[in-house]
This record gives structure tokens, C-alpha cells and sequence, in this order.
């Protein structure tokens, strides 16, 4: 069972910063590829943000382009995301999610139907 354990979540303003964190401490964390999905109230599971084992390669939602930066520790085994310029609409529970790849760079999260392990998941409040 792979365990992952979000922290970091929230109430802030709009325009704040909010760092999220996902701890993976019994996995061999560089042999996956992690990302953050979020789902807000009556909507969806939505992918935010993904990366590559060696956090070289990473890619994000059009929603948050710009304002989000995913970043690994595999040494530490944790992933993070670092949330900047905070909106409303940013409001969700953010989901820390893994799929096995071996370090194979064919092999990526784009959806939730990719994902093989999820995290619990940890609140995330905009206010205007």
C-alpha cells in the first residue's frame, strides 16, 4: 500500500502564497511520477500539476500556469507545490497522486484515470 500524506492546506486571502507538501516515506519515491489534482465543490477531480522523477520535466493546468511551481525531494521523499497570486476559484481539495514509472519518461499522470495512488487530501480556502 503506498501511504502519501498532504499537509499544508488552508485558509488565505486572495493574492497569498500557500505551499503544499505530500510526504511518500515508505515508497522508492524517485520511481514515480507524482502530481497535484484538486476538486472543488460539486465539480470534478481536476489535474493540476505533474512531474517527472528527476523533477526535470514538468507541466501544469492552463488555470494555474504561472501562478503554481511543482517541485520533488526525493531524497526526502516529499513532493510540493508552491501556490502564488491565490484566486477564489483555487478553492478545492488538493490531491497528492502517484503512478509507478520506473523513471520511464513515456509514463505520465495527464488524468485521473492515470493515477495509481491518491493522498487524502488537504484543504485549500481563497477568500476575497
Amino acid at each position: 500500500q503506498v501511504r502519501l500524506e498532504e499537509s499544508g492546506g488552508g485558509l488565505v486571502q486572495a493574492g497569498d502564497s500557500l505551499r503544499l507538501s505530500c510526504a511518500a516515506p515508505e515508497i522508492l519515491f524517485s520511481g514515480y511520477y507524482m502530481a497535484w489534482f484538486r476538486q472543488a465543490l460539486g465539480k470534478e477531480r481536476e489535474f493540476v500539476a505533474g512531474i517527472n522523477w528527476n523533477g526535470v520535466v514538468t507541466r501544469y493546468s492552463d488555470s494555474v500556469n504561472g501562478r503554481f511551481t511543482v517541485s520533488r525531494d526525493n531524497d526526502k521523499r516529499i513532493l510540493y507545490l508552491q501556490m502564488s497570486s491565490l484566486k477564489p476559484e483555487d478553492t478545492a481539495v488538493y490531491y497528492c497522486a502517484a503512478r509507478w514509472s520506473g523513471q520511464q519518461p513515456t509514463v505520465s499522470i495527464t488524468t485521473a484515470r492515470d493515477v495509481s495512488h491518491w493522498g487524502q487530501g488537504t484543504q485549500v480556502t481563497v477568500s476575497t
